[in-house]
């Protein structure tokens, strides 16, 4: 999955391994890039930061750094929204608690599905 703001590869989802019944998957996040405020209305979300250093939002809560080693926990139906503030690349590993909330990012404006096997190109802002 790609979008404006960076990419997704899903590792174990329910659609691609048979009896999962969660979700985990790699984030990259581009430098100065960031998703919108969104919400998983039926699953938990575990973030952890594996590389880059971010800003993170988690419901009403003040905005909060995030750093390679942090791990980030969203209950379901809670607003929260993830922007890199690093000059490198923000890489994050996601899981959802139960799996299947990947498939709402089908329906976002931005997004961009490859097939097995391509690799997301980034062009750099002008």
């Amino acid at each position: 999955m790609v979008f404006d703001w960076g990419s997704i590869k899903w590792l174990v989802t329910p659609d691609i391994i048979n009896g999962a019944s969660s979700t985990l998957g790699e984030v990259v996040i581009n430098p100065n890039k960031g998703h919108d405020r969104h919400d998983h209305p039926d699953s938990d979300e575990i973030l952890y930061v594996v590389d880059g250093e971010g800003r993170q939002t988690v419901g009403d809560s003040d905005e909060f750094a995030i750093k390679a080693g942090d791990a980030v926990w969203i209950p379901r139906g809670t607003l929260h929204s993830t922007y890199n503030t690093g000059w490198r690349p923000l890489r994050l590993v996601a899981t959802y608690t139960p799996g299947g909330a990947e498939a709402a990012l089908r329906g976002l404006p931005d997004f961009v599905e490859l097939a097995p096997g391509e690799f997301p190109t980034w062009a750099q802002d002008s």
